[in-house]
């Protein structure tokens, strides 16, 4: 993806939750991505400044502003990639590239690595940036993801349960991993992905005006309440 979308997000119950996910498949496509049960796993690992400016821009709404991470689908460790999510005017744009699990290992111990072979422009342009920001990793963020699409306005509207945060960053690339829910028992985030226009019967159907629209990413999230009693770590 290489291109600015619109990117709204909700916050919402298990009753929400049911209705909405009955609501979306009425007008949208499962993702073809998706396993038999219409989900899939995602695994994040996210990098911020000895600062944490990552953190505080979120906390503040600050407008554009930019995030890196790592991720993986599925536990599989085969496919991972580097992106580079930037916001700006509210709305988003991902860059992404892969990486190697020796590149991912650096990665987690703090080291930006020498990019290898044949580079690409986007994957040059955010080894350097990483490097000049000297970020690191500080949060591992998992969560279950459900998705759905339509071709007009290329529209992607997702249901990610069980979101969880770790700080044992030498477990990213492990099977199975310590983790602490930050949401509320039944709650969910919705997100809602489009590029020029979200079709009415979209935003009717999922009646989008009565949700709880919520600016604070999942990464912010995991951060503020990474511990017990609510206090980032």
């Amino acid at each position: 993806m290489t291109e600015y979308r619109h990117e709204y997000k909700y916050r919402i119950d298990a009753r929400q939750k049911a209705v909405l996910k009955l609501r979306a498949q009425g007008v949208l496509e499962r993702d073809a991505h998706a396993g038999p049960d219409g989900a899939y796993l995602i695994r994040s690992l996210y990098f911020d400044s000895p600062e944490d400016a990552c953190f505080y821009e979120n906390e503040n709404g600050d407008d554009p502003r930019e995030k890196y991470r790592i991720r993986f689908y599925n536990c599989d460790t085969s496919r991972i990639s580097l992106e580079c999510k930037a916001k700006s005017r509210g709305m988003t744009k991902k860059t992404a590239c892969p990486v190697t699990a020796d590149q991912c290992r650096q990665f987690m111990a703090g080291v930006i690595p020498e990019p290898v072979g044949a580079v690409s422009p986007a994957q040059a342009a955010m080894f350097t940036q990483m490097r000049l920001k000297s970020l690191r990793p500080v949060v591992i963020v998992q969560y279950t993801r459900m998705p759905f699409v339509c071709d007009a306005g290329n529209v992607r509207v997702t249901f990610d349960d069980d979101i969880a945060s770790s700080n044992g960053i030498a477990d990213f690339l492990q099977q199975e991993i310590p983790l602490r829910s930050v949401l509320g028992t039944g709650e969910s985030i919705l997100e809602v992905k489009w590029d020029e226009l979200l079709p009415s019967y979209v935003s009717g159907q999922l009646a989008l005006d009565s949700l709880q629209w919520t600016s604070f990413s999942k990464y912010y999230l995991c951060r503020k309440y990474n511990c017990y009693g609510g206090v980032r770590v």
